[in-house]
């Protein structure tokens, strides 16, 4: 496990708001990226999506993900990070959407009806903190 040095530490906490940039695996090997709201449990990273989204299909048959975090206020510093998901699923994923949602507009997630949503956990393998 890799953890976050002191000098970045704050793009972790709720009031900061910094978005995640979560990239994933396609079939073929292309990457592809999504901006996702984010929060940390321990040693890990936890996004939440609906469940069918391309980026569940992808972490699903291919753990190995990278996120970045930016800094809101300074886009030059930033943490990169690379793991992999070592668990999906989908209890307790509503409210953590609504405390995601809170976090990032201070209400509850307008969530669409049938909407099954899933917590992902990411375990920092590499970490490159910038700026």
């Amino acid at each position: 496990m890799t953890t976050f040095p002191e000098s970045h530490r704050d793009l972790l906490a709720n009031n900061k708001r910094a978005f995640a940039y979560l990239a994933t695996l396609m079939s073929n090997g292309s990457p592809q990226v999504t901006p996702v709201w984010f929060d940390t449990e321990g040693e890990y990273i936890r996004i939440n999506s609906a469940e069918g989204r391309i980026k569940d299909r992808n972490m699903r048959a291919r753990p190995q993900v990278a996120v970045c975090i930016a800094d809101p206020d300074n886009s030059y510093r930033y943490v990169q990070v690379r793991g992999r998901v070592v668990e999906i699923t989908k209890e307790g994923a509503t409210q953590h959407i609504h405390d995601l949602s809170q976090k990032y507009h201070g209400k509850p997630y307008d969530l669409q009806p049938g909407q099954v949503r899933v917590i992902y956990k990411i375990l920092p393998e590499k970490l490159d903190a910038h700026g």
